[in-house]
């Protein structure tokens, strides 16, 4: 009688710092955008989850804000998901890139410290790398980190992936799988439409808005034929709001516009979207406003 072959799950934590390439990096192993992705810095302000499953293995992605120092209450709660993907890690992917530096006392390290399994150190854009930059700076770096292993990758370009999943397979417990093998992501759809309107949002507008942007979907309605989203987007003051609107509207409208197309492609139906633009007084930094727009404490 044939042995069944051994089932393999657990959860893989994808840390770094801010801009590496976490979220481009998840997307791509996943193979679906569950992560917004632009060039700015500290897009990503949750913990998602991107789940890829086989007839003998499932593997639970944790995508975490970049590593930062707490400057609001919303850096703690960012960095509170990072320390519970950290917590329930089975495997850490430690992502860094070809330009990032060592800090005296880097908060990376810090919490890459916390980690009780085992780390993959990942350097990520190789595409870019020039003659020995990319041997230099792991040279650099592995005098403070020790991974199981050292791979370089460059996550736009896919390149190396199927190296880094081997290596993935190979620290990941015999678990039974967590979740539906089916299940792609443990966030509801309406998270990912206000995601995309953040995205565009980063894209469109420039300096301190986006970072002070926050969108809420009030009503997400799902017919035969169609979506109706209703999203509120809350800014912290009233020339943000100024600035986000734009002369005449147009600013918003093309958001709303590019936002629209995002999600009819990512829902694979029609979507009719109506924006609102808010203000939150300083939201970033009030607790209680947090809560309201679904961040843990």
């Amino acid at each position: 009688m044939a042995t069944q072959k051994k089932h393999k799950a657990g959860f893989v934590s994808i840390i770094g710092k801010p801009n590496v390439g976490k979220s481009t990096l998840m997307n791509a192993l996943v193979g679906e955008r569950l992560s917004i992705i632009t060039s700015k810095a500290q897009t990503t302000r949750h913990r998602i989850f991107g789940i890829i499953s086989g007839d003998d293995f499932q593997v639970v992605y944790s995508d975490t804000p970049g590593i930062l120092k707490p400057q609001y209450e919303l850096h703690n709660s960012m960095m509170d998901y990072v320390n519970a993907s950290l917590e329930d890690a089975d495997l850490v992917l430690f992502v860094t890139d070809l330009y990032e530096k060592i800090e005296p006392e880097d908060p990376a390290l810090a919490r890459l410290k916390k980690a009780n399994v085992p780390v993959l150190f990942i350097m990520n854009k190789m595409d870019l790398n020039k003659g020995s930059q990319a041997d230099d700076k792991i040279s650099y770096w592995m005098d403070h980190v020790e991974p199981e292993k050292v791979i370089k990758v460059s996550a736009l370009k896919k390149e190396n992936l199927e190296e880094l999943f081997g290596a993935i397979l190979e620290y990941l417990p015999e678990h039974p799988a967590y979740f539906p093998k089916e299940q792609l992501t443990d966030r509801p759809e309406r998270f990912f439409g206000a995601e995309i309107i953040r995205e565009k949002i980063f894209l469109n507008y420039k300096k301190e808005v986006p970072y002070s942007t926050e969108v809420a979907i009030t009503d997400f309605e799902e017919e035969e034929n169609i979506i109706r989203i209703r999203a509120e987007i809350y800014v912290e003051r009233k020339s943000q709001r100024a600035i986000l609107i734009g002369h005449k509207g147009e600013a918003i409208k093309k958001v709303g516009i590019e936002s629209r197309l995002e999600m009819e492609a990512f829902f694979m139906k029609k979507v009719f979207l109506e924006t609102y633009v808010k203000v939150a007084d300083d939201w970033r930094k009030k607790e209680r406003s947090l809560k309201n727009f679904g961040y843990d404490r």
